[in-house]
């Protein structure tokens, strides 16, 4: 039986991410579920970033990033556009350039080329180098660990822990 081709793309685009975010420094957190919104969580000088990972390999000496979610099935191809609000930062694995480019979700149009090769007409304005995005925005805040405290409300399981027996001293 055929492996699920964009799924193994897929995978070891993530774990290329994993490795990069590390080599940065940055704790990877990996959700329990596939059907989440970002692929990792990086955490790192107690902020927390969402990070949905995409594989895309160089077209025309560019690497794409549209922001929509596309899958087939027997009734054929769908697209749903991809929430910038659940993510806080979109990161591209190339396999040709063997690199990771990094997307403030909050800055990126619906439609992304990034140059990864000289353009053959030698145009050089208004091209977005890939070179300029290997590093982390410092626009991609995420959030804090103590603010993400103070907007949820608590959790039965940290009402549980909080719950003190009767007759017991604090």
């Amino acid at each position: 039986m055929r492996a699920h081709h964009t799924k193994n793309k897929g995978d070891l685009g993530v774990m290329y991410a994993q490795l990069d975010l590390a080599r940065r420094g940055y704790t990877v957190l990996l959700p329990l579920t596939e059907h989440a919104e970002f692929d990792l969580v990086a955490y790192k000088d107690h902020r927390f970033l969402r990070v949905q990972v995409k594989y895309r390999t160089a077209k025309n000496g560019c690497v794409e990033l549209r922001l929509a979610t596309f899958w087939a099935d027997r009734h054929g191809i769908h697209a749903s556009p991809i929430d910038r609000t659940a993510v806080d930062l979109f990161c591209i694995y190339c396999p040709d350039t063997d690199r990771c480019y990094y997307v403030d979700s909050r800055d990126c149009p619906r439609q992304l080329f990034l140059r990864v090769q000289p353009a053959r007409s030698s145009q050089q304005k208004g091209i977005r180098w890939g070179r300029d995005y290997e590093d982390i925005p410092a626009t991609s805040t995420g959030m804090r660990a103590r603010d993400r405290a103070e907007l949820e409300p608590l959790s039965p399981i940290r009402q549980i822990v909080r719950y003190q027996r009767p007759g017991l001293a604090s």
